[in-house]
């Protein structure tokens, strides 16, 4: 089983979904981590703020969103799950399309965000959360 979560440095969990530069993809065999990668991810970091995104902008809704929010799943389609900060709904709504559960977290560290999600820690709903 593959887990993606995103990150910045490959150590800890980015709070915004949209934001973060790379996956750190772990593969899970006997309830353990065997490897990590980290993956690039396209997201409002790669489109810059030339194109109006502005912290706090409704991106949700404008002109070309569904497109980049389906570029951001697709590096991560061989996994089953995406351990996250925060998520907006569009970011959502694309990951369960492809069949990806997105798990909120408030845990930074990711080696102990991966050991409590496999040991079936409570997760919130990021439906709940859209601070992305």
């Amino acid at each position: 089983m593959k887990i993606a979560v995103v990150t910045d440095d490959g150590k800890t969990i980015c709070q915004h979904f949209g934001r973060a530069k790379y996956y750190l993809v772990v593969e899970i065999q006997e309830g353990r981590i065997v490897d990590g990668v980290l993956r690039p991810k396209a997201g409002h970091h790669t489109r810059g703020h030339e194109h109006g995104y502005e912290h706090g902008h409704n991106h949700d809704h404008d002109h070309g969103a569904d497109s980049r929010h389906r570029q951001m799943v697709e590096t991560i389609r061989d996994c089953r799950t995406v351990l996250v900060g925060h998520m907006g709904p569009g970011a959502r709504e694309a990951l369960s399309a492809a069949g990806i559960t997105p798990r909120s977290t408030e845990i930074r560290e990711i080696d102990e965000a991966v050991r409590r999600y496999l040991d079936g820690m409570p997760t919130t709903d990021p439906g709940c959360d859209s601070r992305e």
